[in-house]
C-alpha cells in the first residue's frame, strides 16, 4: 500500500504541472483548450525522441516545452485571427498534433515516416542522472531504515526522483505566482475576466490569449516530456483524456482548498492533482476494478467533484438561513 501510494505521490506532483497549465487555460483565461491532449504527447515524443538520438535530457526538455509553446500559439492564432470557435480551434489543433507526434517519434526509425511509440530502458533520462548523484549522498538509505524502524517492510528503492520533481515544481508554482501578478500576468487575467474592459485600455486581447495559450501548453509538454522519462516510454496515446485529468486536479484542489488568492490557488492545482492520483491509486485496488476502468474512475472522480461541493454549499446556506430565522424569531 505505502509504495502504491509513494508511486501516485510522484506521478501527482508531475502531472501537477500539466494540471497548472490547465488551470491557465480554463480558469484565467477563460478558454477550453483541448489542444492538451496533443500537446501533452508532443512534449514526451520530442523529449522521448531527443534522448534516443543521444541529446541531453536537460535541452531535450526544453526542446519539449519550446514544441509545446509553438503548440498552444499555433491554437490561439487559429482562434484570434482564423476567427475560429475555442473549442474547435483546440480540437483541430489536437488532430494535427497527432500525425506531428507521429512524425516526431519516426525520427528515431530509419525504414518509416511515423512511429506510435518509443522505449526508453536504456537511455539516461533527467532522473537516471540526478539519481546518480542523489545515491553517493546515502539519503536513500536514513530514510528507508527510518521508515523500517517505524514497521513499514516495503520502502522505496529511491527519493530521487519524488526530490527532483518536487523541486521542478514548486520551482514553477513560485514562477507562475509572480508572472501572474506581473503587469502582462494582471493583462492576462483580465482577458479572461471581460475582453472588453481590457480592450479599453488599448491592451492587445489576440496577443494575451496567444501568449497564454502558448504557456499553458509548454507547461503540459514539459510534464508529458517529465512523464515520458519518468515511465521509460513515449506513446502517441498516452495523451487521451489527459485534459479531463487536468480539469479533475484544478476541481478538487479548488473544491478542498478554496481560491481566494493566487498563492493559494496555485497550491491547491497541484495538492488536487496528487490528490487525485491518491484517489486513482487507491480505487485501482480495489478487487473487481482493472487498469481499463481508469477513465471510468477518472469520469466519476470529476463528477463528484462537480456535485459534491454543490450540496455541500447549499447545505451550508440552509444551516445559514436557519440560524437566521432563529435568530430573528
Amino acid at each position: 500500500m505505502f509504495l502504491a501510494l509513494f508511486g501516485a505521490v510522484e506521478q501527482g506532483i508531475i502531472y501537477a504541472i500539466m494540471a497548472l497549465g490547465v488551470y491557465l487555460t480554463f480558469r484565467v483565461l477563460d478558454f477550453p483548450d483541448l489542444t492538451v491532449d496533443g500537446s501533452f504527447v508532443t512534449g514526451a515524443a520530442t523529449a522521448a525522441t531527443m534522448v534516443l538520438l543521444g541529446y541531453h535530457p536537460i535541452l531535450a526538455t526544453l526542446v519539449a516545452i519550446v514544441a509545446g509553446f509553438i503548440a498552444g500559439c499555433m491554437t490561439g492564432i487559429l482562434h484570434t485571427k482564423g476567427k475560429i470557435n475555442p473549442l474547435l480551434s483546440g480540437i483541430l489543433m489536437m488532430i494535427a498534433l497527432y500525425s506531428i507526434n507521429l512524425r516526431i517519434m519516426g525520427l528515431t526509425a530509419e525504414n518509416t515516416i511515423g512511429r506510435p511509440n518509443i522505449p526508453l530502458l536504456n537511455s539516461e533520462t533527467i532522473f537516471s542522472k540526478f539519481q546518480a548523484f542523489w545515491s553517493n549522498l546515502g539519503i536513500d538509505a536514513a530514510l528507508n531504515n527510518l521508515l523500517k524502524g517505524i514497521g513499514f517492510q516495503h520502502v522505496p528503492g529511491t527519493w530521487s526522483v519524488l526530490i527532483v520533481v518536487l523541486i521542478i515544481t514548486i520551482l514553477i508554482k513560485l514562477i507562475a505566482d509572480w508572472f501572474l501578478k506581473t503587469e502582462v500576468g494582471l493583462a492576462i487575467r483580465a482577458t479572461g475576466d471581460n475582453k472588453r474592459m481590457i480592450r479599453s485600455f488599448s491592451a492587445n486581447t489576440d496577443t494575451l490569449i496567444i501568449l497564454g495559450l502558448g504557456l499553458s501548453n509548454a507547461l503540459v509538454a514539459f510534464s508529458g516530456a517529465l512523464i515520458a522519462q519518468y515511465s521509460k516510454f513515449s506513446d502517441v496515446s498516452m495523451g487521451i483524456g489527459m485534459i479531463v485529468i487536468g480539469l479533475a486536479s484544478v476541481i478538487i484542489g479548488e473544491a478542498i482548498f478554496g481560491t481566494k488568492t493566487i498563492i493559494r490557488t496555485t497550491f491547491a492545482v497541484i495538492a488536487g492533482a496528487i490528490i487525485y492520483r491518491i484517489i486513482l491509486a487507491l480505487a485501482l485496488r480495489v478487487d473487481f476494478l482493472d487498469s481499463g476502468d481508469m477513465k471510468l474512475i477518472t469520469a466519476i472522480i470529476v463528477i463528484l467533484a462537480l456535485i459534491l461541493p454543490q450540496f455541500i454549499n447549499k447545505n451550508k446556506e440552509r444551516k445559514r438561513k436557519a440560524k437566521r430565522a432563529a435568530e430573528l424569531s
